[in-house]
C-alpha cells in the first residue's frame, strides 16, 4: 500500500493472485493466499497473523463505490474545497482527462463525505477491531486514480512513515475498480512483517515509481512477492510491518482506483510529524484522529484539525527534493 507524510508520501500497496470466497479449512497453499473472508472470524485472524494481511470481501457496495468515484472527480476539480498542489479543471477538460492529472490524493476524507463514511464502515470496522483491538483510531486517508501509466510506488513499510507505539498500525487497500496485475494492483512479501523490523531507506530514480522512498536491505526476493488482485469492492486489510508495493499501470487497461486508510490502537500514542518544542519523544502524541471503534483513552487531550487534502507528488509533477 503507499503511505507518507501528511505532505509527501503516506505508505502502502500490495497485489495478489484473484481472490474467491471459499471454506478456509487448510485450503491449499496455491490458494490461501488469495482466499476472501466474508466474516472476521478466526481464520481470517490466523491469515493476518501468518502472512500479515488478508482479504475481505464485499468490504463495499456498488453504491458506496460510485459514491466515493464520483466525489474523486469533485475533489480534483477543487469543488469540495482547495487542494493542496492542485490545479483545478481547466477550460474544457473532460472529468476522465482531469482525473489523469492526479495519482493521488491525500487525506480526502477531510473534504468528502462519501471517504469519511467509508473511513468509519461498519463492516470494515469489525475486521480491524479483530486485528487491532476494541479500541481503534485513524489518522489518515488516501485516494489513489493511478490511471494510464501513472507509477506505482516501491517496496514499503508503512510503519516507516506513520509510527505507533504498539505496532498497531493497520491498512485497509479497498479497490474501487477491479485491481489487476495489468493495471498495478499490489504485491505483499508475504510474513515480511513477522520480525517486527524497520528496514533502512533510501531515494531512487526508478521512472516506475512515485517520489516516496524504497525500503532495502530485507531478506526477500522480488520473486518471493504475491499479487494482490482485488475485484471492485473488496479490500485488504495489511500489517504496517508488511513490505508492499504496486507497479505502474500498464496504460491498457483504464484506471486503477483504489481507497487507502490508515488505523491504529486507540490504546497507543502516536508520534508522527515533528514533535512539538519541550515534549519528549516518547509522550508526543497526534491528535488529528478520528475514533471509529471503542473509546479512547487520550480523548481528555483533544482532538485537531490539522491535515489537510492535499495531491500526492509523482515524477511527471517533479519531486519535493
Amino acid at each position: 500500500m503507499e503511505c507518507a507524510s501528511p505532505d509527501e508520501t503516506n505508505p502502502t500497496e500490495a497485489d495478489m493472485t484473484t481472490a474467491t470466497t471459499t471454506a478456509i479449512d487448510d485450503p491449499p497453499p496455491d490458494r490461501a493466499m488469495g482466499h476472501a473472508f466474508d466474516t472476521a472470524d478466526a481464520g481470517f485472524v490466523e491469515h493476518y497473523r501468518q502472512y500479515g494481511f488478508a482479504i475481505i470481501d464485499r468490504a463495499l457496495d456498488p453504491d458506496e463505490l460510485t459514491g466515493i468515484t464520483t466525489e474523486a472527480v469533485r475533489l480534483c476539480a477543487g469543488d469540495l474545497g482547495e487542494i493542496g498542489r492542485g490545479e483545478p479543471r481547466r477550460p474544457g477538460e473532460s472529468d476522465q482527462d482531469l482525473l489523469r492529472r492526479h495519482l493521488c490524493i491525500h487525506n480526502p476524507h477531510k473534504a468528502s463525505e462519501a471517504v469519511a463514511a467509508a473511513l468509519a464502515s461498519p463492516r470494515i470496522v469489525r475486521y480491524l477491531t479483530a486485528v487491532i483491538g476494541p479500541n481503534v483510531k485513524a489518522m489518515q486517508s488516501m485516494l489513489f486514480i493511478k490511471s494510464e501509466g501513472k507509477p506505482g510506488q516501491a517496496w514499503h513499510q508503512d510503519e516507516f512513515f506513520i509510527p505507533t507505539r504498539d505496532r498497531s498500525l493497520t491498512a485497509t487497500w479497498i479497490a474501487l475498480d477491479d485491481a489487476t496485475i495489468e493495471n498495478g494492483c499490489l504485491w505483499v512479501l508475504p510474513g515480511s512483517h513477522a520480525s517486527g523490523v524497520i528496514h533502512p531507506a533510501r531515494e531512487h530514480d526508478d521512472p516506475d515509481f512515485d517520489c516516496s522512498t524504497e525500503a532495502y536491505g530485507f531478506p526477500y526476493r522480488d520473486e518471493d512477492a504475491v499479487p494482490v488482485e482485488l475485484s471492485a469492492g473488496q479490500a485488504v486489510v495489511f500489517n504496517g510491518y508488511l513490505l508492499h508495493r504496486s507497479l505502474k499501470n500498464s496504460g491498457r487497461h483504464g484506471f486503477r482506483r483504489a481507497l487507502t486508510n490508515h488505523y491504529m490502537s486507540a490504546e497507543s500514542l502516536l508520534p508522527w510529524l515533528q514533535v512539538p518544542d519541550g515534549v519528549p519523544v516518547a509522550q508526543h502524541d497526534f491528535r488529528d484522529v478520528v475514533l471509529v471503534a471503542g473509546t479512547d483513552p487520550y480523548a481528555y487531550k483533544g482532538t485537531v484539525d490539522h491535515l489537510r487534502p492535499h495531491v500526492r507528488p509523482d515524477r511527471e509533477g517533479g519531486c519535493l527534493r
